[in-house]
């Protein structure tokens, strides 16, 4: 798919992974509509960089647990920018809590995770469908996580709400197919802003160093990676739809041992 002179929505889009990719986009021709929750400052930064690189840019608070708010903000990238044939989503939330407490996930964790992780993406894609299917060659990337593939991550809510998203990608590829293609990229560990303040400096420098040991490529990603891989779903072949496409650095097979069992053969 070629980008330049089409419009795209990013949620969460002004910082992290989402900043990265509304750069990425604009850098190829593409107007870009930065959505935000709370990070304002962020979000403007990113979409006056996004029109510095020749593009229309325009910054848009909405939260994507609320359908209102999805649908207001669809509604106003279609007004903006005549069009839309770009959707990524980005915006993700979570709360740490180590796996083994049970009794420490409470109700609203449940509640928060899964309405802004998995329900704002469905609300997302389907505010945005007619425009999407009008564009008659659309894009829907969700930011998932190896998290919802092999159960690890900052809680359990959040590892299940990601393994909800990546089987949503699947269905939502059947419904929007022929017109529109719907995939999912699926990061371990990154090294963003967000995850250094939820799991604190210390923490999150020790997680990095574990990660970096243990992953097969001895590296893990950063927010320029992800978005490299979402713009090259976008923009290269037109026949990848309903996949989760990894990037970890080998992580979900860095446990991997080929001669386990073959004493026994």
């Amino acid at each position: 798919m070629k980008i330049e002179g089409k419009a795209a929505v990013v949620t969460g889009g002004g910082t992290g992974v989402g900043r990265a990719t509304a750069l990425d986009l604009a850098g190829q021709g593409c107007s870009v509509l930065i959505n935000y929750s709370k990070s304002k400052d962020d979000a403007e930064q990113t979409a006056a960089e996004v029109t510095a690189l020749g593009v229309r840019g325009i910054a848009v608070q909405a939260d994507v647990s609320k359908d209102e708010d999805c649908r207001r903000m669809i509604e106003t990238a279609v007004r903006e920018f005549g069009r839309l044939d770009v959707l990524v989503n980005n915006a993700g939330t979570t709360s740490f809590i180590p796996h083994s407490d049970l009794d420490g996930v409470m109700d609203e964790d449940w509640d928060k995770i899964f309405s802004v992780n998995l329900i704002g993406p469905f609300q997302c894609a389907r505010a945005a469908k007619a425009a999407l299917l009008a564009s008659g060659n659309g894009e829907i990337v969700n930011v998932s996580s190896v998290a919802g593939v092999a159960g690890i991550g900052s809680s359990i809510p959040y590892c299940a709400s990601k393994a909800a998203l990546n089987n949503m990608t699947v269905t939502l590829a059947r419904v929007f197919a022929p017109a529109v293609r719907v995939n999912a990229v699926a990061p371990g560990f990154i090294t963003t802003r967000w995850l250094q303040n939820g799991l604190g400096n210390d923490v999150y420098q020790m997680a990095k160093q574990s990660a970096e040991s243990n992953v097969l490529l001895h590296k893990v990603c950063t927010a320029e990676d992800v978005a490299a891989l979402i713009l090259n779903i976008i923009t290269g072949p037109d026949l990848i739809t309903g996949q989760i496409i990894p990037i970890e650095g080998g992580h979900l097979i860095s446990n991997f041992n080929p001669n386990v069992g073959l004493s026994k053969l």
